[in-house]
């Protein structure tokens, strides 16, 4: 997998038991996968605040743009039934420790 160009890191609160956020995740990830440009993404929870995350690792900027304006992120906080909007921070990638690896 080459380096990715830019990451976007989204964080929210869900008002749905973690269970049910994980079987949304599974409903939507056939969605992700089919998205060009993302080399991965990160399923997470804050185990301290129990607050939901997701790390994308991004191919180029066109890819992020592409995703930013979609269908698919507007649907987040609905979908998980956030309290508020989510946080969003798009960071670009300035170094890596590791080198491409395939």
């Amino acid at each position: 997998m080459k380096n990715p160009e830019f990451t976007l890191h989204v964080r929210f609160r869900s008002k749905l038991p973690f269970d049910e956020v994980m079987k949304i995740v599974e409903e939507r990830a056939p969605e992700f996968r089919a998205l060009a440009g993302l080399q991965q993404k990160y399923y997470l929870q804050d185990p301290a605040t129990g607050e939901i995350a997701g790390l994308y690792l991004w191919e180029s900027q066109e890819a992020l743009t592409a995703y930013r304006e979609s269908e698919l992120r507007a649907s987040i906080a609905e979908a998980y039934q956030a309290e508020g909007e989510p946080r969003v921070e798009v960071y670009s990638v300035v170094k890596t420790l590791r080198d491409d690896q395939d």
